[in-house]
């Protein structure tokens, strides 16, 4: 009878359980994010100050500025956008931290199709 009742206990602790998010150690650094593109392996490059994010994808460097809404959120806006896509604002969410990087989610800002990707930091 008793089992019974622990069984519960122990699925409600389970269901509470929220990862850890070290986002502040993820503010400013080297980072490198891998995407695959038409089945092919892209990687980027950036650097991110408290400011600015310098992004180096397929030879091209852009740099972006960083409004952070929270230690967990920003707000990305290129400096220099060639187009209207370009114009447009991403808006990022730390998910989960581990001690290599992160996961977070990005949509451009009022877009509600939400992509997700993973991080590595390497400086």
């Amino acid at each position: 009878m008793k089992k019974l009742f622990i069984l519960p206990i122990i699925i409600l602790m389970a269901s509470c359980y929220n990862q850890e998010r070290n986002c502040k150690d993820y503010k400013t650094g080297k980072f490198e994010f891998v995407q695959e593109i038409n089945g092919e392996e892209k990687k980027s490059v950036f650097i991110r100050t408290e400011n600015l994010q310098i992004e180096t994808f397929n030879g091209k460097t852009d740099t972006a500025s960083v409004r952070w809404v929270n230690d967990c959120e920003f707000v990305l806006q290129k400096l220099h956008p060639k187009n209207m896509q370009e114009k447009k604002s991403i808006g990022m969410k730390i998910l989960t931290t581990s001690d290599k990087g992160y996961t977070f989610e990005y949509a451009f800002v009022g877009d509600a199709k939400k992509q997700r990707g993973t991080v590595t930091k390497i400086d």
